[in-house]
């Protein structure tokens, strides 16, 4: 043993408390170089900008009279903005714009403004934090990212449907005449969506915006005289990586509820039609029980499974659509739900009960709105209403028994 003349016999237990302190602190600067110092890299002056602006609204008055609750039903927050003329609901909007863009019941070309409003503010907010000493260069840089991804969303011609900037980042776009249409599809994505991800220049069809555009292009080729509309809705918080929050339903649980919110606030005339990839297939599995009756198909692709062990424990009216990719991995994923872990049965399994369609020319885990894929003109011809054309699954010829 090394011994220290002048140290008393206390010395080692000493030296081995002070070294374990040592590297604790070794281990935390770490963690912090390689998070970029997370608190000072996401320091915002407003962490949940939307509901401080929804607190304004409540207290606020209109014409000597007190607003709706920003929370209220579609149909009373429609009857309210029926009562106003068009100066003065773009006055709202200009005024509460984060309020009147995130609203069920607004008039849709009045959230579309007002986003464009709440985006030109968060874009103003991330400029700033490009140059704000208190971020790591890290921080700065994300910051410079965003700033670059809102000024797309401003690009003329984009309909924000919803849009928040509160933590990583929430919006929602439509394809085509959402007021209009007869024939609605929402395209609900998977893990890691927010404002960064939400559209990408390189391989831009595994993004959201990506897949509702590419969407929207399949339905109007297999349908030009059809009046239809596409919203590419990431408005939720959904799982960061393939990890524990990706095994368990606690984030699809509290999506699956702003996804009925999306869907009540649709006009009941129109039907509707759910195109759910991967984790998202998870979120409409437990949104399905409580849809409004207008959502006539939910169609999934890439599913974990969807939080029961058939087709018929969803507990929708809905016909239930599914297929897989020969080569996407998500088939290695065990198939069963245990302790809060797993999703339960594969949709396309024959013992699930769903229709399972052709996934032809889809490459992996993320090529299945890929244009000229079998497996895009089949989500396409469930969004027309033509389901009767789509291509079955060679393990399921009998997918289309009973359509027209």
């Amino acid at each position: 043993m090394t011994s220290f003349q002048g140290f008393g016999p206390s010395f080692g237990f000493v030296q081995s408390t002070a070294l374990r302190a040592a590297l604790a602190l070794v281990v935390v600067f770490v963690m912090l170089a390689l998070t970029g110092w997370t608190a000072i890299r996401g320091h915002k002056e407003d962490a949940n900008p939307l509901a401080t602006a929804r607190a304004t609204w409540q207290h606020a008055t209109f014409h000597g009279h007190r607003l709706p609750d920003p929370n209220g039903t579609p149909a009373k927050l429609r009857a309210f903005f029926g009562t106003l003329d068009r100066a003065e609901g773009r006055q709202l909007a200009a005024r509460y714009p984060l309020v009147v863009g995130n609203m069920g019941g607004a008039p849709v070309q009045l959230r579309y403004r007002a986003n464009r409003i709440a985006i030109d503010q968060a874009r103003a907010v991330e400029r700033k934090r490009t140059a704000d000493r208190r971020l790591t260069p890290v921080g700065r840089q994300e910051a410079g990212k965003l700033m670059h991804r809102l000024e797309s969303m401003l690009d003329d011609g984009r309909q924000i449907l919803s849009f928040d900037p509160s933590g990583d980042g929430r919006a929602a776009e439509v394809f085509g005449n959402l007021t209009k249409a007869r024939r609605v599809s929402v395209v609900v994505p998977g893990v890691d969506t927010n404002l960064s991800t939400f559209e990408r220049t390189a391989r831009a069809n595994t993004a959201p915006v990506g897949m509702g555009r590419s969407l929207y292009a399949a339905e109007r080729k297999a349908a030009p005289s059809a009046r239809t509309a596409v919203i590419a809705w990431a408005d939720f918080t959904s799982p960061a990586g393939v990890g524990v929050e990706a095994a368990t339903g606690k984030l699809a649980a509290d999506a699956a509820v702003r996804l009925r919110e999306l869907v009540s606030a649709l006009p009941r005339s129109s039907s509707v039609s759910l195109f759910c990839h991967s984790y998202g297939s998870v979120v409409c599995g437990v949104a399905a029980r409580d849809l409004p009756s207008n959502v006539e198909d939910i169609a999934v692709a890439g599913s974990p499974g969807m939080r029961t062990e058939s087709s018929a424990g969803l507990g929708t009216h809905a016909r239930v659509w599914a297929m897989r990719d020969s080569d996407d991995w998500i088939a290695d994923v065990p198939n069963l739900e245990f302790g809060g872990l797993g999703h339960g049965a594969d949709p396309v399994d024959p013992s699930f009960g769903s229709r399972v369609l052709s996934a032809e020319g889809a490459v992996g885990h993320a090529g299945y709105f890929a244009p000229g894929t079998t497996s895009l003109r089949n989500f396409a011809l469930v969004g027309v209403g033509a389901t009767g054309a789509v291509d079955c699954a060679s393990d399921d010829t009998g997918c289309t028994t009973g359509l027209a």
